[in-house]
């Protein structure tokens, strides 16, 4: 389904300026930074104070409402209400459709480095319902946000109110960030772990808590894709079933640490074949050379002579000399 968006000078033709009560504006339930902390509000409030609001907000008045809805300002609004400035200068532009206020908050604000990823989520899930299923590539081009972005959004709306909340805690101390989700999500939909038939919630909150109380060798985000990454190198080497028995033990079992789920013989047999391939392309370069042009270099052939005794010791210790 294609969707025309407008940007924001589109849909504010009628701009006027004015100075309104603080009280008569709202914030808009639309806007992708929902979580306001407070200690980077502090300097602008400073600054409020001692300069005035320098920049006015950019309102509308939405249908049935007594009060403007801001497009661009929250933060500005929020500050004049802590310092409890009486009145606040605006700039009203004409109300906008759903889809195009979801818009125009992402191509006023774009995404800072300071913004949580779940309430951006939820805006590009409003808007997914409001405009129809799009791509992540489409969708980055509507929001003007990165692909990237719009990709990590779409993980964690796979998640369930229970955890989004756990996204939106008003207190940064209690609020569990969107990468634990995020950098946990591979594990949840991995296809050779789903085998161990484990509840998805469950496994979540065993995560969550392992990860809290650093148990079973937890301690960092990333850890997730040691998971990962024992997974893929169990499947190559044949040991499905054995990782899938050790990563139900690891969920359970809070003294089962990480590392347990690393299989021995799926480890050597990586290694084996990363020296196999080695192995193959130092051979085809060795047979397409040129010996004469080589006579000079006597650091190569020394080197040489050591590899073929090495080659030689450890074929003959594994008793797989051939037949002479």
């Amino acid at each position: 389904m294609s969707v025309t968006t407008k940007s924001p000078k589109a849909i504010a033709p009628e701009a006027r300026i004015a100075r309104v009560p603080t009280n008569s504006l709202r914030a808009n339930p639309h806007n992708p930074r929902m979580l306001f902390d407070r200690e980077p509000l502090k300097a602008l409030e400073e600054s409020i104070r001692n300069n005035n609001i320098l920049v006015p907000l950019t309102v509308f008045m939405a249908s049935g409402s007594d009060k403007y809805t801001i497009l661009d300002g929250q933060r500005r609004w929020i500050c004049a209400q802590n310092i409890k400035m009486p009145t606040v200068p605006i700039n009203v532009v004409a109300e906008p459709t759903t889809a195009q206020n979801i818009v125009t908050m992402f191509q006023i604000h774009k995404l800072r480095k300071d913004w949580e990823l779940m309430p951006t989520a939820l805006k590009i899930e409003v808007l997914i319902g409001e405009i129809g299923k799009q791509s992540d590539s489409q969708l980055s081009v509507i929001t003007g946000l990165d692909v990237s972005v719009v990709t990590r959004c779409k993980k964690l709306l796979s998640y369930s109110n229970k955890y989004r909340n756990m996204m939106l805690m008003a207190d940064p101390k209690d609020r569990i960030k969107a990468d634990f989700f995020i950098e946990l999500y591979p594990v949840l939909t991995d296809r050779v772990l789903e085998r161990a038939k484990l509840h998805r919630e469950h496994v979540i909150d065993r995560m969550l808590f392992k990860y809290d109380r650093r148990k079973s060798g937890l301690r960092s985000i990333t850890d997730f894709r040691k998971i990962k990454a024992y997974v893929a190198i169990a499947k190559a080497a044949g040991q499905e079933d054995v990782i899938v028995k050790r990563y139900r033990d690891f969920i359970d079992d809070d003294t089962y640490d990480l590392t347990a789920l690393e299989i021995d013989t799926a480890r050597v047999h990586k290694h084996a074949t990363t020296i196999t391939k080695d192995a193959l392309k130092l051979r085809q370069s060795l047979e397409e050379l040129l010996i004469g042009e080589y006579l000079g270099e006597d650091n190569f052939w020394v080197e040489l002579e050591k590899l073929a005794a090495t080659i030689y010791a450890k074929v003959k210790h594994a008793d797989r000399r051939r037949a002479t």
